[in-house]
């Protein structure tokens, strides 16, 4: 069962720390040590002005029931380790250094907003992703039938001889008890190094999530904070002029609809599947920001590489440019093209589209969505497009299908042995390199196995698999009814007309069979389900080839 995370992103708002600006110190003297739980409400003069830094990670980490233990605690006076916070002089903004999930957890509780009311609805521009409400609804019941919600305790107080003893004691802890706040003492550049030396230390950050901080100025970061949360969320982006500002915003939303809808259920219950798997998850963000990296031909040491210390000589051997920073959205723009580019080819109804069925390429015999799947087919796809061989491909396409479908054990094998994302993707796409090779040469089923396990990164991987290999219990297990459900998917779906391999509804297009160009008309008995690309490009240069050929054959006729 996937763990629905509850997004309290928007409830304690992001801001540039100044970095570059030189600020007096705040005495800590004159700091305040604690903070009441009034302090937090929407009115109130503290709450308005707490910030986190811009490099802070999303504050949508906690489950449910880690926000909940979090407000029962406070109510019953546990102890809660210290909230640091920096103040800068300069904008008299206070900045959360750590402990912005506990205070946000907090903040959700005053405000009834677990991401997925007022506050979180403006900052998501209205667009509130169906797990996210999910999460929001269950840390919204669970809190409310184990102490209250905020309101009601406040109307305890103010009632307190027609309420219950237990939450009249609840309501009074919450008049007394505060967080206890610690503070760093000096200037903008002393408090982002504190937030990476605390942050590393007892809850580490995600390496995709620390690396796309470091980055956050960069046009690859950019980029994929706008498409995880399609161009919604804090604006990373927002000193850049406003056209741009909405350039990014629309590609995000137009990526995010390409990849991520509709959304991904628990069990599959239906053969409409996101192409890349489920956008609210722990996985995606990692997944988008190398796609991102793929798709751009960028490396680690090309945004990574740390700046050069006066006097010191470059490594002899380093030749990939260092990736600047984006001062005017202009690179990042690029890069979302580019990702755009890749995900029309894989996904959606343009004509250049190839409209792959998830359910073939993206998920495994489980049912479950592999990222690295995802990764691995986007690179087929770039190479094959290189050397301009789609239509080759095309020529082979439902072949190379029925054998990643008969096969589906194989993905799970390279997965298994190589872990779930960036390791297995280079075995994956050598899997897909040589089927495509294989069934190019007219090779067929044991025979592309033979070759596939001459390849030395899948020697070990691969295995078949036999009904004798299959061990279940008496009841279906949840990955059981996926598999079953998803054998239903692929045996039920529709086919092209034209290459004869599985379309999804979302790629579906209408062809001709007979050319309207040869006189086909719009009867539906002349009508196909086709791929887009199957029902352009493909048909029109295998046509152009077999008028070719035709006219050869007359030119050798008339010759003789």
């Amino acid at each position: 069962m996937p763990r629905h995370l509850v997004n309290m992103d928007a409830l304690i708002p992001r801001e540039d720390f100044e970095v570059h600006t030189p600020e007096p110190v705040t005495e800590p003297s004159i700091l305040s040590t604690t903070m009441k739980i009034t302090d937090l409400g929407p009115e109130s003069l503290i709450y308005n002005v707490l910030r986190k830094p811009d490099f802070q990670r999303e504050t949508a980490n906690w489950t449910p029931e880690k926000v909940a233990e979090l407000v029962r605690s406070f109510l019953e006076g546990d102890l809660i380790p210290s909230v640091i916070l920096w103040r800068s002089p300069r904008s008299g903004n206070i900045f959360v250094i750590d402990g912005a999930h506990r205070l946000s957890a907090l903040v959700a509780w005053v405000h009834d907003d677990y991401g997925d009311k007022h506050t979180s609805m403006r900052f998501f521009d209205n667009t509130i992703p169906v797990e996210q409400k999910r999460a929001a609804d269950g840390a919204r019941k669970i809190i409310n039938d184990s102490v209250g919600s905020y309101a009601e305790l406040s109307s305890v107080l103010r009632n307190p001889g027609t309420s219950d003893k237990s939450k009249l004691r609840l309501a009074r802890n919450l008049s007394a008890f505060a967080l206890h706040l610690q503070w760093v003492v000096g200037g903008a550049e002393k408090a982002e190094s504190s937030f990476f030396r605390i942050n590393q230390q007892a809850t580490p950050i995600d390496q995709t999530e620390l690396d796309m901080i470091k980055a956050r100025r960069k046009p690859n970061a950019l980029a994929a904070r706008a498409f995880i949360r399609a161009g919604t969320g804090h604006k990373y982006w927002s000193d850049f002029e406003v056209d741009t500002q909405e350039e990014i915003e629309r590609i995000a939303k137009e990526v995010y609809e390409l990849m991520f809808r509709p959304a991904l259920e628990t069990s599959i219950r239906t053969t409409d599947l996101p192409a890349a798997g489920r956008g609210y998850s722990s996985d995606s963000l990692r997944m988008v920001f190398e796609l991102v990296n793929f798709v751009n031909n960028l490396t680690p040491d090309m945004w990574q590489r740390p700046a050069k210390a006066p006097g010191q000589r470059a490594k002899e051997g380093v030749a990939s440019p260092l990736l600047a920073d984006d001062g005017d959205g202009s690179r990042t723009i690029e890069f979302m093209r580019a990702v755009r580019k890749a995900a029309s080819r894989i996904a959606g109804n343009e004509p250049g589209s190839l409209g792959l069925h998830p359910a073939v390429y993206f998920y495994s015999a489980t049912g479950r969505f592999q990222p690295a799947a995802f990764l691995a087919t986007v690179a087929l796809v770039v190479e094959l497009e290189k050397k301009k061989r789609i239509a080759a491909f095309t020529d082979v396409r439902a072949a190379f299908e029925e054998f990643l479908v008969t096969r589906k054990y194989f993905l799970n094998q390279i997965v298994r042995n190589y872990g779930s994302m960036q390791r297995a993707v280079g075995p994956i796409h050598v899997m897909h390199r040589t089927v495509f090779d294989c069934l190019t040469r007219q090779l067929a089923g044991d025979e592309i196995v033979v070759d596939l396990k001459r390849q030395p990164s899948l020697r070990a991987s691969l295995k078949e698999i036999t009904d004798d290999d299959r061990q279940h219990g008496r009841n279906f297990s949840t990955e059981t009814k996926n598999m079953i459900v998803l054998r239903g998917v692929l045996e039920g779906a529709t086919r092209c007309g034209i290459c004869g391999a599985r379309v999804p509804l979302g790629s579906a297009s209408i062809d001709h069979r007979l050319r309207k160009a040869d006189g086909g008309t719009g009867m539906p008995e002349n009508g196909q389900i086709a791929h887009p690309y199957c029902n352009t490009g493909y048909k029109e240069s295998r046509h152009a080839q077999q008028r070719g050929s035709q006219a050869a054959l007359f030119a050798m006729e008339d010759n003789g």
